[in-house]
């Protein structure tokens, strides 16, 4: 296994229990998924229109969409560290609120597919992908339409090249979103963040804005090892006053670091300083105590 393709010890049957949750009857559950279906399905429609719009209407009505999404399956959202009032066309192309004029690296703790869409209710951008996405039916041409950067994972020829594709895009003003843990984790516990992207930032002379994701009751969302994405999506609808939490963090400037491993140390620590008032071992000895599985653990990105 290369360092470029991480494990975590979390698994479907030990990280995603649905006894921590209040759970919903099934008709109200379908519900929930169907109207989650066809907000993701609107939203896929409306693709290339929208990607026709100025900058400042697109990510406006980005936000909007991903917001739907994650409603319509049933969770409310929680933000800290962004302001609560909607942003003009002229704040939103300029970057003023949340982020700095030009692009900027967005890097989060990664924990469920609901990432993605979570993290672009506050900051629409380039995300960064696993190759394998590029040739899903239907959901590859989207993502590659709408701007995805994609990664070999398996090709480490490769990383210098996707390196290059990211600075590239952040020079010309772009945000991107990096998960660098490079698996989900259960949320519990988190992975160390790997320091090739980072180095995009550096070489574009672009700050890191770091963003910490969390779910309340924690194990609905939590999608790990080989957890099908069917199970996954209806775990969540079942789940009743299921929370997505997404804290905004104070920028990171990439001058004030030498070196790519320096930075991904620092953002690493302040999207995990919420674990600052426990014991430095506690998570670690939880996670230690899983057993290992019978099969590998797949990674997922």
């Amino acid at each position: 296994m290369s360092a470029w393709l991480p494990t975590a010890p979390c698994t479907p049957q030990l990280c995603a229990p649905r006894a921590d949750a209040l759970r919903r009857g099934v008709f109200a559950a379908s519900a929930r998924l169907l109207a989650g279906l066809v907000a993701v399905i609107v939203g896929i429609l409306l693709v290339p229109p929208v990607a026709l719009l100025p900058a400042g209407r697109r990510d406006r009505l980005t936000r909007g969409w991903t917001r739907t999404v994650i409603r319509a399956f049933g969770l409310r959202i929680r933000t800290d560290g962004a302001p609560s009032v909607p942003m003009s066309d002229t704040q939103v192309s300029t970057g003023l609120l949340p982020d700095t004029p030009g692009g900027v690296l967005v890097v989060a703790n990664h924990i469920s597919w609901l990432d993605i869409p979570l993290v672009a209710t506050l900051f629409p951008g380039r995300v960064l992908a696993k190759s394998d996405i590029r040739s899903w039916p239907v959901l590859g041409t989207v993502a590659a339409r709408g701007g995805t950067l994609f990664v070999e994972r398996d090709r480490l020829r490769a990383l210098p090249d996707t390196v290059r594709d990211v600075s590239d895009a952040l020079r010309a003003g772009s945000r991107v979103i990096v998960f660098p843990e490079g698996s989900t984790w259960c949320g519990r516990d988190q992975g160390r963040f790997t320091a090739a992207m980072f180095q995009a930032a550096l070489d574009a002379g672009v700050p890191v804005r770091p963003v910490r994701i969390g779910y309340r009751p924690l194990g609905p969302a939590a999608f790990v090892g080989d957890d099908p994405l069917a199970v996954s999506l209806w775990r969540i609808v079942l789940a009743r006053g299921l929370t997505a939490e997404i804290e905004v963090l104070p920028l990171i400037p990439a001058a004030r670091h030498t070196d790519r491993r320096s930075l991904a140390r620092a953002a690493q620590t302040a999207v995990a300083s919420d674990s600052a008032n426990r014991p430095a071992s506690s998570v670690h000895q939880w996670v230690n105590s899983i057993p290992a599985p019978a099969s590998s653990v797949r990674t997922r990105s």
